[in-house]
C-alpha cells in the first residue's frame, strides 16, 4: 500500500543510499551448481513455438521475428539475466553473440530451447562463483571506510574482461552491503531500545527482530538464496527467455508459466483456488512463514483448525510426502498451497509460541475464494461550506475485473461495472451533492468492463477508439440508449500508478469535460493484451491493440495529464515513458462526438483553488517535502564505501523526513516524535496493525485521504460555480 510506504520513504532512502544490496533480483540473486541440469519438457518446446509463431505473425507491431530481432531478444535476455553486467565475462557475450544472435530466433519458432537452457546454464556456473567468492570473503575481516567508490547503476556499463576485474567489483559489492546491513543493525538496536524505554509505541505488536550480526546475516541470506537457486524448475529458464523474446516486443506481452498463471487469473477475476489464507516471512526470522490472516469463508476458516500466528513448516499434495518449507519465500509456498479447485493439499503447522515438535497436519479441500473486500468500494463524506453541509459520494474502483470464466461456463460472477452500478445507485438513494471517483492505483482491466461503467456517466457516443496492427479502426460506444445511472458533478481521481482501463476512464471523462481530473499524470499503457490461456503450457498476454481518444490522441506513453495537478508520490521511472521498448505516442483521426456540457471554463478558478487550498494543507505539504527528500539521491551515479560518510548521508534524509512528520503532527494536533527510532517504531506498529486488517476495515491514512478530501472540496467548488455562472 503506498501510502504507508511513503512513510518508511526514510528507511528505502536509507537502503539506496547506504550500499547495493543485491544487484540481481533476489530469485535468481544466488546459484548453487544443481545436482542434475535443467532441461526442458516436451510442452516447453510446444509452447515456445506458439508464442514465437504468434509473436512472428501476431503482434500490434507486425515485426517479423528475423535475424534483426533475433540478435535483439538475445540481448534481452542476456540482460534480463545479469542486468548489472557483472556475472558474465566479455568473453561470455562474444560467445552468445557469435553462436545465437542471428539464429536464437529461429530456435524459439521451432520449440527449440536449448540455446536458451545453455545460456542459462553459463548463467548458473558464473552465479555461482560469485556466491563462492562472497561467501569466502565473509569469512575475512572486511574495511569498512575504504576511501573509494562503488558504481550505482552499471545497466550500460561494459562487461569485465576478466575474473580480476569481476571480483574487485564483488568486493566492493560486498563492502557496500555490510556498509548497509550494519547502519540497519545500529538503527535496529536503537528501535529496539526506544521500544523498551516505551512499551506503548508498539501497540501490542509484535516487532521482534534477527539477533544475527551484518556478516552472519549476510552468510544466512546468501545461504537461503542458495537453497531456493537450487529448487529451480525448468520453468524458469522458459519464463525467462520467453519473457526476454516479448519484451523486444513491447513490456506488456508476457509470457506465465503454470504456477505464475494463476496469479494473473487471480488479479482478473478477484478469485483464486486455495485454502483462504494470507502469508508472510515471520519478523526476525525469514526462514519461517506464518499465516498473517485466515479469509472468511475459505476453507480453512471453515476447518476451524488454522489460526493467524501459526508457522508453515511443510505442505503436502494429496498423496504426495509432505515437504519441508522451513526457509522457503513466501512465493514458493504460496505455489505450492495454491491448486485446482477440489483438489486437496495438506499443512503441517506449528502454533505461535509452541515448541517445533507440536506440530499438527491440516488437510484441507482448495476451493474458489472470492475476494470480497477486493472490489469497488462506495462512501460518503460531508464538505462544510458556511451554513451548508454537502453530501460528496467517493467511489472507490481498484480495477476493472471481469470473471470471464465464470460468465463463460455460465456460473456465477462478478464484475467492476455490476459492482459499481449498484454503489452509484445507492449513493443517489443517499441523496449525494457530487462524486469522486478513486482510480489511483487501478492497473487496468477489462476494456468491455470500462465501456460499460463509462456508459454510467455519460449519456452517448463514443468512448474510445481500438486499433489493430493493420490499422483498422474501430469505436466502442456507450450501449444503454442515453441511460445515466450517475448525471451529477464529478471528479476521477488519478496518479502515475492508474493505468491502461483507468486511462480509457479518465480520458473520456476529461474529452467530455463529463468531470474534472485530478493528480497526477497516469502510467501511459495505451495497449490492449489478448489473454492466451488456451496455450499448451502456461499462459500468455500479447499486445494486439492500441487506445485512442475520442479526440484522437492516444493515452499510450503520454499517458493522461490531470486538469489540477496534486502531488506525484510515486517515482517517475514507474511509468511507461522509462519502459524499454514502449510503444509511441501517436495519433489517428477524431471520432464524431459531441460534449453535453463544457467544464474548461470553470478550470482556471477551480484550479486557482484547489491549489490555494494544496499549499496550506498540512498533508500535502508533508508529501511535497517528502518527495523533495526523495529525489535528492535521484540521479547519484556512486556510493562511498566509508561507513562512517555513508551514515552522515543517511542521517541527513532521516533528519529531513523525521523533519517533515513532525511539522505535519504539529499542524494536525499531534505530538512530535522525540527521535527517528521512535518514528520508525512508532511506524511499524502501525504497519503491523493495518497489514492483520481487512480492506474495508483498514482506516484510510491521513496523507492518503486528503487527495479524496480536496477532490471532494472541488466537487463543491464546480457546483457553486455552475449555480453562480451557468455554462452551456
Amino acid at each position: 500500500m503506498l501510502p504507508m510506504k511513503l512513510q518508511h520513504l526514510a528507511c528505502a532512502l536509507a537502503l539506496a543510499t547506504s550500499g547495493l544490496f543485491f544487484s540481481h533480483a533476489i530469485d535468481q540473486a544466488i546459484a548453487a551448481p544443481s545436482a542434475t541440469a535443467l532441461t526442458p519438457i516436451r510442452e516447453q518446446g510446444v509452447v515456445t513455438r506458439q508464442l514465437a509463431t504468434l509473436m512472428d505473425r501476431q503482434h500490434y507491431l507486425n515485426m517479423p521475428l528475423d535475424e534483426k530481432v533475433s540478435a535483439r531478444v538475445l540481448e534481452m535476455y542476456l540482460d534480463n539475466l545479469d542486468p548489472e553486467h557483472s556475472l558474465f565475462l566479455q568473453a561470455d557475450i562474444d560467445e552468445f553473440r557469435a553462436k545465437y544472435a542471428s539464429t536464437l530466433g529461429a530456435s524459439l519458432k521451432q520449440g527449440d530451447l536449448l540455446p536458451a537452457f545453455e545460456i542459462y546454464q553459463r548463467y548458473q556456473s558464473r552465479m555461482s562463483t560469485f556466491q563462492n567468492y562472497m561467501l569466502t570473503q565473509l569469512d575475512r575481516p572486511q574495511n569498512l571506510k575504504r576511501t573509494d567508490t562503488i558504481e550505482v547503476d552499471r545497466e550500460k556499463a561494459p562487461y569485465f574482461n576478466t575474473l580480476a576485474e569481476q571480483q574487485a567489483y564483488w568486493q566492493k559489492q560486498l563492502v557496500s552491503q555490510l556498509i548497509s546491513l550494519t547502519i540497519a543493525k545500529q538503527e535496529e538496536a536503537a528501535k529496539q531500545k526506544a521500544l523498551k524505554d516505551n512499551p506503548a509505541l508498539a501497540n501490542g505488536q509484535d516487532l521482534s527482530s534477527s539477533e544475527l550480526g551484518p556478516v552472519e546475516t549476510l552468510k544466512k541470506r546468501y545461504r537461503r538464496q542458495m537453497d531456493q537457486f537450487a529448487r529451480l524448475k525448468s520453468d524458469r529458464v522458459v519464463e525467462s527467455i520467453l519473457n526476454a523474446a516479448l519484451a523486444t516486443y513491447d513490456p506488456h506481452s508476457n509470457y506465465y508459466a503454470p504456477i505464475e498463471a494463476m496469479e494473473l487469473n487471480r488479479q482478473t477475476t478477484l478469485a483464486l483456488e486455495g485454502i483462504g489464507v494470507s502469508i508472510r516471512p515471520e519478523r526476525g526470522n525469514e526462514d519461517y512463514t506464518r499465516i498473517e490472516s485466515v479469509v472468511e469463508g475459505g476453507p480453512a476458516s471453515k476447518s476451524g483448525q488454522i489460526r493467524a500466528g501459526d508457522r508453515i513448516i511443510g505442505v503436502a499434495q494429496d498423496g504426495e510426502p509432505m515437504v519441508d518449507v522451513v526457509g522457503w519465500s513466501s512465493s514458493e509456498i504460496v505455489g505450492l498451497i495454491r491448486g485446482k479447485r477440489g483438489t486437496k493439499v495438506t499443512i503441517k503447522l506449528v502454533a505461535a509460541g509452541a515448541n517445533l515438535s507440536q506440530v499438527r497436519h491440516v488437510t484441507l479441500v482448495r476451493d474458489v475464494i472470492q475476494e470480497e473486500d477486493a472490489g469497488v468500494r462506495h462512501r460518503i463524506t460531508e464538505v462544510k461550506r458556511g451554513d451548508k453541509i454537502y453530501k460528496v459520494g467517493v467511489l472507490e474502483i481498484p480495477s476493472f475485473y471481469f470473471d470471464y470464466r465464470a460468465r463463460r461456463a455460465g456460473n456465477q460472477y462478478r464484475s467492476v461495472s455490476e459492482d459499481t452500478e449498484k454503489s452509484l445507485r445507492a449513493l443517489n438513494a443517499a441523496g449525494v451533492d457530487g462524486l469522486v471517483v478513486d482510480l489511483r492505483g487501478n492497473p487496468g482491466g477489462s476494456l468491455d468492463e470500462v465501456a460499460r461503467m463509462l456508459g454510467m456517466f455519460i449519456k452517448e457516443g463514443p468512448l474510445v477508439q481500438v486499433r489493430d496492427g493493420n490499422g483498422n479502426t474501430n469505436a466502442h460506444y456507450d450501449q444503454d440508449g442515453g441511460e445515466q445511472v450517475y448525471a451529477g458533478p464529478m471528479t476521477v481521481l488519478i496518479n502515475l500508478a492508474s493505468a491502461s482501463a483507468s486511462e480509457i476512464f479518465a480520458a473520456a471523462i476529461q474529452d467530455y469535460e463529463r468531470g474534472v481530473i485530478m493528480g497526477s499524470t497516469t502510467t501511459g499503457k495505451g495497449t490492449a493484451q489478448v489473454q492466451l490461456d488456451s496455450l499448451a503450457y502456461g499462459q500468455a498476454t500479447l499486445t494486439q491493440r492500441k487506445f485512442y481518444r475520442v479526440t484522437g490522441g492516444s493515452t499510450q506513453n503520454k499517458g493522461v495529464i490531470p486538469d489540477i495537478a496534486m502531488v506525484n508520490i510515486y517515482d517517475d521511472d514507474l511509468g511507461e515513458r522509462k519502459a524499454k521498448n514502449a510503444l509511441v505516442w501517436d495519433t489517428i483521426s477524431t471520432a464524431a462526438y459531441q460534449r453535453d456540457q463544457s467544464l474548461s471554463p470553470y478550470f482556471p478558478k477551480l484550479d486557482q483553488q484547489s491549489q490555494m487550498r494544496q499549499q496550506l494543507d498540512p498533508q500535502f505539504q508533508y508529501l511535497r517535502e517528502i518527495r523533495r527528500i526523495g529525489l535528492l539521491n535521484k540521479d547519484r551515479k556512486e556510493l562511498t564505501l566509508h561507513l562512517d560518510q555513508r551514515w552522515l548521508e543517511v542521517k541527513k534524509i532521516e533528519e529531513a523526513t523525521l523533519a517533515a512528520e513532525n511539522a505535519r503532527r504539529q499542524a494536525t494536533g499531534l505530538t512530535p516524535y522525540a527521535n527517528w527510532e521512535t518514528y520508525q517504531a512508532a511506524q511499524d506498529a502501525l504497519s503491523e496493525q493495518r497489514a492483520k486488517m481487512k480492506r474495508a476495515e483498514r482506516p484510510a491514512l491521513p496523507e492518503d485521504e486528503a487527495y479524496v478530501k480536496e477532490a471532494a472540496q472541488t466537487v463543491v467548488d464546480l457546483i457553486e460555480l455552475q449555480q453562480a455562472t451557468p455554462v452551456a
